[in-house]
């Protein structure tokens, strides 16, 4: 199969924006910038739409990788160092179960579960992962639900625990910078997962920009290296105002 550099040149995208917003991240939580707006909910949506389009991405394209499992190790292995990193370098900031721990999570899983999904037609199964990730948003906040609505309150005794954070059902107290539980997460990974399989079977393998193809192909290490960079760029550029 020829590269479909359209998906590299996405994620590139998306890179940059993540950087973007982590630079805002920065100022705002990390030098004290007073900036009302990055508090509110434009810079949730925008932080959202990083996320969303990362998960998606991820989901569909595990089918186009051939080394599922030591993709998923990796991914998985970088979401811990990024865990270890920030507990002992900054642990009122620190990362539990972030993005890359779902990604290489989700890898992982969907090893075994590929037998059983591959026999659900493809439209039946990206409605209903779609609907089951809205279903399960707030599982974290406690409830099953639509648009924030409460339909069901959850058992108070699921939240008890480190596993029990990382399944999507954090004990009080809990906190992390950068949480990604498999619930309702995985869901989405699974919708990209079936729009992979309802792509059209001769699709243009999309464009190519330089740069951002290049980032995209390149995105966990861009991933890992961008944080230390922009705190060390930033605290430069303070250090000489």
């Amino acid at each position: 199969m020829s590269r479909l550099y359209g998906l590299d040149t996405l994620r590139g995208l998306t890179l940059v924006s993540m950087i973007a917003y982590h630079a805002c991240w920065d100022l705002v939580w990390m030098f004290g910038m007073d900036w009302a707006w990055y508090r509110g909910q434009g810079a949730f949506f925008w932080q959202q739409s990083i996320c969303w389009t990362f998960i998606l991405l991820s989901g569909y394209c595990w089918s186009l990788g051939r080394r599922h499992l030591r993709r998923g190790l990796t991914v998985f292995a970088a979401g811990a160092l990024v865990s270890a990193v920030t507990l002992i370098a900054m642990p009122e900031n620190a990362v539990r179960f972030g993005v890359l721990t779902l990604l290489g999570s989700a890898s992982l899983l969907l090893i075994p579960l590929e037998r059983i999904l591959r026999r659900v037609p493809a439209r039946l199964g990206l409605v209903g992962s779609f609907f089951l990730f809205g279903l399960l948003r707030n599982v974290s906040d406690g409830f099953l639900g639509l648009g924030g609505k409460v339909w069901i309150s959850l058992p108070v005794t699921w939240y008890c625990n480190a596993v029990s954070a990382y399944l999507g059902f954090p004990p009080p107290g809990f906190f992390s910078t950068d949480y990604f539980p498999l619930l309702p997460w995985l869901l989405l990974f699974l919708t990209g997962y079936f729009l992979w399989r309802l792509r059209p079977e001769d699709a243009a393998p999309g464009p190519r920009v330089p740069v951002l193809t290049a980032m995209g192909r390149h995105s966990l290490l861009l991933y890992l290296l961008h944080q230390p960079l922009l705190y060390a760029c930033l605290s430069l550029w303070f250090s000489q105002s």
